[in-house]
């Protein structure tokens, strides 16, 4: 019998017009949530942990993982605070712990989670969907934030493409798109203003290149993973999103090549890859089921979406099983990598899995959910993404009834 994938559903909290209640008719019985509400750097207490964690039981659900546990911008350049944000970290990993939540998802990308242009592109039937415009970017960097250097990351035609794009746009587009770029955290209202965001750039330019952030990261995990090994707990870092340089700003887990640098920095069990076929699938040079295959034995969280690459580099959000990804090989992948977890006695073998990202649909509308976070998108998806696995499932293997 090889287990099913753990069906998760993102949760932002209390605040989340996305009810507990909503979730457990999606089928799903895991919550991937956080304490968003708990600044970067200081320590979850246990009181704090348990009343989330209560909660999400007393709904009929379980806390499976934690997305995310937020790393300090000190441990990110090296400040004179990232020693103490570290061992924070590891106090806040104990509770988890001692709470029973054994999985933790978190990213090292500098100053913002997730970057996209338009959080209302909408598709040929009208759903709502989360869109990244390369011209778009373009156009704030050079022209609204006025980044220093800027014209030297975009060709003279890049240039001529993002003025023409910002000739198009009135004061409220201006404002809109301002906002969507420099949205600070899942889970919060935060958007930096550009005087914010400013002082952010020139402390990454001053101290912190790509190679500076890529030793920081090293020098975070080797400070945690000790810790993380003693509590129990599955590290999983989240790739870049989108996964190449912008505004300035490095980026270090976007390629194959940057997992491996990651599990080889210190390995161990418990330092292990969120596996987000969305990030990943915005560049076409990621070779996604081969990624699962080579390196499926770090993977302890699964994001699955997919994104529809366009030849300048933007993409959008497509349907779950359509986009650029194949996301037929990418399930069969991870349906072979649990068949050699049984085999080599993990005890593992449901990944939790959560559908990433979902268009706004129907009665979708009439919520002010996070984007890419409505109901009935992440239904379908889920939906979609169950029917695929169980039918994999029962290709590969005789009879699907051995399998539940």
């Amino acid at each position: 019998m090889i287990d099913n994938l753990l069906q998760t559903f993102r949760w932002f909290g209390p605040s989340d017009p996305v009810t507990l209640q909503a979730i457990l008719q999606t089928g799903a019985t895991g919550i991937v949530t956080s304490l968003y509400h708990i600044p970067s750097g200081d320590v979850w207490s246990i009181d704090e942990i348990q009343q989330r964690k209560q909660m999400i039981e007393d709904a009929g659900l379980t806390w499976d993982v934690v997305e995310s546990v937020n790393i300090h911008e000190d441990i990110k350049t090296a400040g004179p605070g990232r020693d103490r944000y570290i061992e924070n970290y590891v106090a806040t990993l104990k509770n988890l712990s001692a709470a029973g939540i054994k999985i933790v998802c978190y990213n090292f990308m500098p100053v913002l989670d997730w970057t996209r242009t338009d959080l209302d592109y909408r598709l040929a039937n009208n759903a709502s969907a989360l869109r990244f415009d390369v011209a778009a970017v373009a156009a704030f960097d050079l022209y609204i934030l006025g980044r220093d250097g800027a014209e030297k990351d975009f060709t003279p035609a890049q240039q001529q493409a993002a003025k023409a794009y910002l000739d198009k746009l009135d004061e409220k587009q201006v404002h809109d798109l301002t906002n969507n770029i420099l949205a600070g955290l899942p889970g919060t209202n935060k958007v930096y203003t550009i005087p914010e965001f400013k002082a952010h750039l020139q402390r990454y330019t001053a101290t912190t290149d790509a190679a500076a952030l890529k030793d920081n990261l090293a020098y975070f995990l080797k400070g945690i993973i000790p810790g993380a090994e003693e509590a129990g707990i599955k590290m999983c870092i989240h790739p870049d999103d989108p996964p190449f340089p912008i505004l300035g700003l490095p980026r270090v887990v976007s390629t194959e090549k940057d997992l491996e640098f990651l599990v080889n920095a210190y390995p161990s069990p418990s330092n292990g890859i969120t596996f987000c076929t969305g990030s990943l699938g915005a560049r076409g040079d990621n070779d996604l089921p081969g990624i699962v295959s080579r390196l499926g034995q770090h993977i302890h969280f699964l994001h699955l979406r997919n994104v529809r690459r366009e030849a300048d580099g933007s993409f959008y959000e497509d349907d779950h099983l359509a986009g650029s990804t194949d996301m037929y090989a990418v399930m069969k992948n991870i349906i072979l990598e649990q068949q050699k977890r049984k085999i080599a006695g993990r005890d593992d073998i449901a990944i939790p899995m959560r559908p990433d990202h979902g268009h706004k649909l129907l009665d979708d509308f009439n919520y002010n959910t996070y984007p890419g976070y409505s109901i009935i998108g992440r239904l379908k998806g889920l939906a979609e993404l169950r029917g695929l696995e169980i039918g994999i499932k029962s290709t590969l293997f005789d009879n699907i009834s051995n399998l539940n």
